[in-house]
């Protein structure tokens, strides 16, 4: 499908082309591991790498592999397909979006393509371009919302469109920020917004609608979906809301279980996404005012059957917008304020928390290696250890903010700042 694009956006995408600034070193660097970061937080979702290579000292005199300049503002975080990067941007004065590729090994601009876009009412921690993409290895998939339609596009990695749906008019007092998710041949996104909710799977291939179901509405929500795989039943689509957890088959849409989180009396909003770990889900709602809320929901998977029952609750310190981590027994976790802290995944209770004194946090941390890397809004990072004692062993200024949540591929670390993307890496390997 074609699409008409105004001469802002021509420009843009020009500007978008030319801009880089590029570091040294990466001639000299080969890749350390084979692995994408295809989707929001990773494979799965789950925001863990199992690379080698990624450096604990981060820092332009430590480890920086390269860094370019990405013009216009966005909060899209970075994914990582087939050694591209994917991410979206939103020019300085708002009236154009535009996907950008680039390399992985050098951070060399390789395409960008414009989509249109104008000046909308957005949260002021937001931005315009604040959805991620999702990539199969065929086709990269990127919603953009131009101030009033929500659409999902498709490019094959050469930058050629393939195709556009339009989703319809989207609503929402902080504006996008939903991000996609390919189970096979569908892409799939939980389309929620003030005082409506669907989700929609597109046929990869095509852009057509495979299937669309509504969903119970209430504030909207951001959280991207996951896959929960069961032996002899299949994959299952777990999707979270102000709502609860609700699970579907990917291929059709139809409902395969439900649990309506009831305790939810002030129906806080999800933006942080669900992660589920040792048959338990994890879900944490907030808003604006302060309001809190996490579950601890036992899955209870026996067979073909899934009998959700919630476990614990807090309605205290754990995270609005940042999404948590799992390892071995744990649930991790750096909050909005910028405090950290361990639970027990399965009983909530908390083995310890601790102020890490380096401002507020909209990006979610990110583990590899048993290390978390955690970056705050004025772009301070900490790096601690997923460990049940804490103990931090690393910190680093990047000097600009960072809003979006880092990717790892190929034992590199990506984090999009405020005017940069930024490539940390172990130099020879």
């Amino acid at each position: 499908m074609r699409r008409q694009f105004s001469v802002c956006s021509v420009r843009f995408a020009f500007a978008v082309r030319m801009v880089v600034l590029a570091i040294g070193l990466a001639a000299a660097v080969g890749t350390a591991t084979a692995s994408d970061w295809p989707r929001f937080r990773g494979p799965n979702g789950t925001g863990v790498s199992g690379d080698a290579g990624v450096p604990l000292e981060l820092g332009d005199s430590h480890n920086l592999l390269w860094k370019v300049e990405i013009p216009g503002k966005g909060h899209s975080s970075p994914i990582v397909s087939k050694q591209r990067i994917f991410l979206q941007t939103a020019s300085s004065d708002g009236n154009a979006r535009s996907l950008l590729c680039l390399d992985l090994v050098e951070g060399k601009p390789l395409w960008s393509q414009p989509a249109p876009g104008t000046v909308a009412k957005k949260h002021p921690k937001n931005s315009l371009a604040s959805c991620s993409a999702a990539a199969d290895g065929k086709a990269v998939y990127m919603p953009f919302w131009d101030g009033t339609r929500l659409s999902i596009s498709a490019f094959d990695y050469d930058g050629k469109p393939l195709w556009n749906r339009d989703l319809g008019i989207f609503t929402s007092q902080h504006g996008p920020g939903h991000s996609p998710v390919v189970v096979k041949d569908r892409v799939i996104l939980a389309n929620d917004q003030d005082g409506s909710s669907e989700l929609v799977a597109l046929k990869a291939a095509t852009g057509e609608i495979a299937w669309r179901i509504p969903r119970p509405a209430h504030r909207c929500c951001y959280s991207t979906p996951f896959l929960l795989e069961r032996p002899k039943v299949g994959p299952e689509l777990v999707v979270a809301s102000t709502f609860g957890f609700t699970g579907y088959d990917p291929a059709d849409g139809s409902q395969r279980w439900s649990w309506q989180w009831k305790t939810n009396d002030r129906q806080l909003r999800t933006v942080a996404s669900p992660v589920v770990h040792q048959g338990f889900a994890f879900l944490t709602g907030g808003d604006g005012s302060g309001d809190r809320h996490a579950v601890g929901v036992n899955l209870h998977l026996d067979g073909d059957r899934i009998a959700p029952q919630l476990e614990w609750e807090t309605r205290k310190i754990l995270p609005y917008v940042p999404c948590m981590l799992t390892r071995g027994e744990h649930l991790y976790f750096v909050n909005d304020f910028g405090l950290a802290g361990c639970y027990v995944a399965k009983t909530g209770k908390e083995v310890w928390k601790q102020q890490l004194n380096f401002g507020d946090v909209s990006a979610s941390p990110v583990m590899v290696d048993g290390r978390i890397y955690a970056f705050s809004e004025g772009g301070t990072a900490r790096v601690i250890a997923a460990e049940p004692k804490f103990k931090e062993l690393a910190t680093a200024d990047l000097g600009e903010g960072v809003a979006a949540t880092p990717a790892i591929a190929d034992g590199r670390l990506l984090v999009r700042g405020e005017e940069h993307l930024f490539c940390f890496g172990t130099p020879g390997e």
